[in-house]
């Protein structure tokens, strides 16, 4: 249920809890932490559904690699409007 209320249509919803593992700690090089996000976009475009992983979510338990690519684009989504990008 969680996880269709999720990938459905509308946006992800804000203040919804974080996994504390992956919960980032300690201070981060703004300009490196771009790159490996650029590049990670750039992977993704790539492989598409196709080079999602398989691997159970933390949360949400099994999920298809439509499902996966779906649920990265909703939530870089979700940050790029967190912090007005």
């Amino acid at each position: 249920m969680a996880k269709k209320s999720v990938l459905g249509d509308a946006p992800i919803r804000r203040n919804m809890p974080t996994e504390k593992s992956l919960i980032m700690q300690g201070d981060k090089d703004l300009v490196a932490e771009q790159r490996r996000l650029l590049d990670w976009v750039d992977r993704f475009a790539a492989g598409g559904p196709a080079g999602c992983t398989t691997h159970p979510h933390c949360f949400f338990g099994p999920m298809t690699p439509d499902e996966w690519a779906a649920l990265g684009y909703k939530h870089l989504d979700h940050h790029l409007n967190q912090f007005g990008v």
